[in-house]
Parts: C-alpha cells; sequence; structure tokens
C-alpha cells in the first residue's frame, strides 16, 4: 500500500544465480534514506529450476516487503568465464520478470556506470565503492554480503540517474512512447 507521498523507493539488484544482493533506498528530493538490504542465496547443488524459482520468490518477497516504485539491476558484464555468465543471465531474467509482473519497470546499469556514480571513476574498486555506500547512507558498517552493498550501489546510482530518466518512465508509463 504505497503512500510515500513525493519519495520514490527504489530497489537496486545485484543479480548472479548463486547471489543476488538487494538493497532499498528511499529518494526524497536530494535527499537518500536507507531502507534496508540483504542477499538471497542458492545451492550449486540444487536442480537449476529450483534456483530459479528461490530467486523468484525471494525477490517477490522483498517487494511485496518494501512496495518500490522503481527498480534496478546492474547490467550483465562478463569477460571469459561464459557458462557463469548464462547462469547469471537465466537469473536476470526471472528476476526481470518478477519486478514486471509486479508492475516495476526494471533499469540497468552497466557496472561502470555504477561505479562512476559512486566514485566519480568507472575504475574504482570494489571498496571505494562500498565506502561511498556506507557513507552516503550513513551507515555504521559496509553492508554486507557485498552483493547487498553491490545492490545498494546500484539503487544509489539510479537515484542518481532518476530525473533524467523519469521524464521517458512517466511517458512510457502513460502510454505516451
Amino acid at each position: 500500500m504505497k503512500r510515500r507521498t513525493g519519495i520514490i523507493r527504489v530497489l537496486g539488484i545485484d543479480p548472479g544465480l548463486a547471489a543476488v544482493g538487494w538493497g532499498v533506498v528511499d529518494l526524497d528530493s536530494a535527499r537518500v534514506v536507507y531502507r534496508g538490504h540483504g542477499c538471497l542465496r542458492t545451492s550449486a547443488g540444487d536442480d537449476a529450476a529450483l534456483r530459479l524459482a528461490i530467486l523468484r520468490d525471494g525477490i517477490l518477497r522483498v517487494i511485496t516487503e518494501f512496495e518500490p516504485d522503481d527498480a534496478a539491476m546492474e547490467a550483465l558484464y562478463f569477460s571469459r568465464n561464459v557458462s557463469s555468465a548464462l547462469g547469471v543471465a537465466e537469473a536476470r531474467g526471472v528476476l526481470r520478470l518478477a519486478c514486471h509482473d509486479s508492475g516495476l519497470l526494471m533499469h540497468e546499469y552497466g557496472p561502470m556506470d555504477v561505479k562512476k556514480a559512486a566514485t566519480g571513476s568507472g575504475r574504482a574498486d570494489k571498496a571505494d565503492v562500498q565506502s561511498f555506500v556506507r557513507l552516503v547512507l550513513g551507515l555504521s558498517d559496509t553492508p554486507k554480503p557485498d552483493h547487498a552493498a553491490d545492490a545498494l550501489a546500484v539503487a544509489l546510482c539510479h537515484c542518481q540517474n532518476r530525473p533524467i530518466r523519469s521524464i521517458a518512465v512517466d511517458a512510457i508509463r502513460a502510454g505516451r512512447l
């Protein structure tokens, strides 16, 4: 039951087959407020369909609990391991479908875009991004596990880019595009 006047709640997702990080923040004008984070995990020995169902059900629980207005996910990136990229691609599809079925439009950001939004450099290391997340959200500790910190960074990246995208998104939702 969304009743947040002037506040946009963003769900950030760091996709994977073994672990999916999620993070939720509220964007209230120029202020960002931390709401929650976590990680959905699957076991490598389980059937692929079961692993995907666990991820789908888990992200649906997060969506039900936090009722986000927007969803943002890190885009698929791989350099050498094609077999792991295929599993991540399947997980991304399930996560995208769960968001769609929940009425959320999915926004994607490349890893370099997320790092640049967080630190000013697309080549920043993981520790720099995590420090940024902790500082911006006013947290006493870096969010754990790493996947959750990465998901919060994706949500923050979307918050920075939302004013630009909101015109197009509003037009899509209104059926003008």
